[in-house]
């Protein structure tokens, strides 16, 4: 079946109903940037680590054969992600540390498909280094929008807000989840119960090659490709998944409990990934046998659920996915497998670097009163969050997971205890004195929303569940910045001694889109490393 036949049958049909008018990425705007000539290119976005690059592409039209990327003077191994040329990804192994490669692109004619760009490696592991700049943001996906009031930010806006965050030269990105807003099994607002979106694909059918991958790229493309562009080119960027990204939000009801996810849905999501964002290189500190790493469909090593951003000695980042394998098991139930777990209490024991972060997918530090977090709290008849009566179909066992985790980031007494995640659609930043029954007073960890890029006006917590985000009974927070709904973006600076937190914020109420351009953070604060 070709596209053409495709979207005048039914599955077609049911698509263009619930697509926005622009429907397929190779018709979606590409964002404005720099001098910089593209070319070819409809979007690129590099991950590397000490030795290795890996680099997501997509093109105007399929290409009939293999491009070809030079990093320096290596030839990067070019491997098609989809069935048609559109998409491509390279990568390029046994670089030599802290070293900024030119890179080219050309096609198998020799002639150039964009111009010539540069990207560093990062220092190795154990190498001194004295600073290093880290973006963070969430919730940069969502459908086309022309209307700054209702929908999501109109992607032009949402370029603006991204090349606001690169104007400050971080030299790394974390992209926390929800790339992609395009739910199957809908259970709030107008939507509930619709199955237009999940009768638009063929569930006994492959993700790719069949009219699957069509559908799949009508509906997330739009969501990506226009968004990053080639913006990125030069810094790399981390893509961690989380419950959107399976095609569901986390919903739990006698109805439907939306996670772990389908294993429909986890093929979507790794098509997703295949196709537009880079999965995680292998690194030294990170087990090869974790979930969804080191599968016979990827580069060796790669890691699709749980990464490492490792900066010399200075800092090292793990980044970890909760939704794919979450358990139901009532006191034993957990978030992250066991053996990820292993890895992350693993991490926060160890000596070799300075400064250990977290970036979970689900935010420590406040709840919203969703079914699929860390918190047993919910929203009460009164309007406020409350552990009474239970939340239905929660797992104690979830919160034990945190405590353990939690508890291994306060007892780290040489380092700054820090956590910066997504996902609440909102901007905050607070301490974590106690969790439980775990004192964290003499060694409080730091915890950041990082803020949303694209959230829509109706997808607030205030609006979706008539309660902001607030810090749930089991912890006493100190909040510097309590949860604010609006737009932005979180830039860290680390040194050996300190890490520096600068929150940036628009509000889309109050502010026209050109006041993004010279945004300056609302907060700053310092930390100092314990002596």
């Amino acid at each position: 079946m070709d596209r053409r036949e495709f979207l005048t049958g039914t599955m077609g049909a049911a698509l263009l109903a619930s697509l926005p008018a622009d429907g397929f990425a190779q018709r979606a705007p590409t964002p404005a940037s720099t001098a910089w000539d593209a070319g070819q290119l409809r979007h690129l976005v590099p991950a590397v680590s000490d030795s290795a690059m890996l680099i997501k592409a997509s093109f105007n039209a399929p290409l009939k054969s293999a491009p070809r990327l030079r990093v320096g003077a290596t030839t990067a191994s070019a491997q098609m992600t989809d069935t048609a040329g559109e998409c491509w990804q390279f990568h390029a192994a046994g670089l030599e540390p802290g070293r900024p490669y030119q890179l080219s692109l050309t096609g198998s004619n020799g002639r150039a498909l964009c111009q010539p760009w540069e990207l560093a490696t990062f220092p190795a592991a154990g190498a001194a280094v004295d600073r290093v700049r880290v973006l963070f943001f969430t919730c940069a996906g969502g459908p086309e929008s022309d209307n700054l009031k209702v929908g999501y930010l109109p992607t032009s806006v949402r370029n603006r807000l991204l090349r606001r965050a690169l104007s400050f030269g971080p030299q790394v990105a974390v992209a926390n989840g929800d790339h992609v807003y395009w739910d199957l099994h809908p259970v709030r607002g107008a939507a509930s119960g619709n199955t237009r979106r999940l009768d638009s694909f063929n569930r006994s059918a492959l993700a790719f090659g069949t009219t699957n991958e069509t559908v799949l790229k009508a509906a997330v493309a739009p969501q990506i490709v226009p968004l990053y562009g080639t913006d990125f080119r030069s810094t790399p960027i981390f893509f961690l998944q989380d419950d959107h990204d399976h095609f569901d939000n986390d919903e739990g009801t006698d109805t439907i409990v939306t996670f772990p996810p389908p294993w429909f849905q986890i093929q979507l999501a790794r098509a997703t990934q295949r196709m537009y964002y880079p999965e995680f290189l292998p690194h030294a500190t990170r087990p090869l046998n974790l979930p969804w790493s080191g599968s016979a469909d990827r580069v060796a090593g790669l890691s699709e659920s749980f990464g490492t951003i490792r900066f010399g000695r200075l800092l090292e980042v793990s980044l970890y996915d909760v939704r794919r394998t979450m358990t139901l098991a009532g006191p034993s139930a957990v978030f992250v497998d066991a053996e990820v777990e292993k890895w992350l209490l693993a991490r926060a024991a160890s000596s070799d670097v300075i400064h250990y972060v977290h970036a979970p997918s689900n935010p420590p530090g406040w709840s919203a009163g969703k079914w699929g977090e860390w918190y047993p709290d919910r929203l009460a008849d009164n309007g406020t969050l409350s552990a009474a009566p239970p939340k239905p179909y929660w797992q104690s066992g979830w919160l034990a997971q945190h405590d353990r985790l939690m508890k291994s980031l306060a007892a780290m007494r040489n380092r700054i205890p820090l956590v910066v995640s997504g996902d609440l659609h909102a901007i905050a930043i607070g301490q974590m004195l106690r969790s439980g029954t775990i004192d964290m007073r003499g060694n409080p960890i730091t915890a950041v929303l990082a803020g949303p890029i694209g959230t829509s006006n109706a997808g607030w917590p205030s609006s979706v569940r008539g309660v902001g985000a607030t810090p749930p009974g089991h912890l006493d927070m100190r909040e510097a910045v309590t949860p604010i709904e609006q737009h932005g973006f979180t830039i860290v600076d680390v040194t050996p001694d300190s890490i520096s937190v600068r929150m940036f914020k628009w509000d889309v109420k109050a502010q026209p889109p050109d006041a993004i351009d010279t945004l300056e953070p609302f907060y700053t604060t310092e930390l100092t490393r314990p002596s």
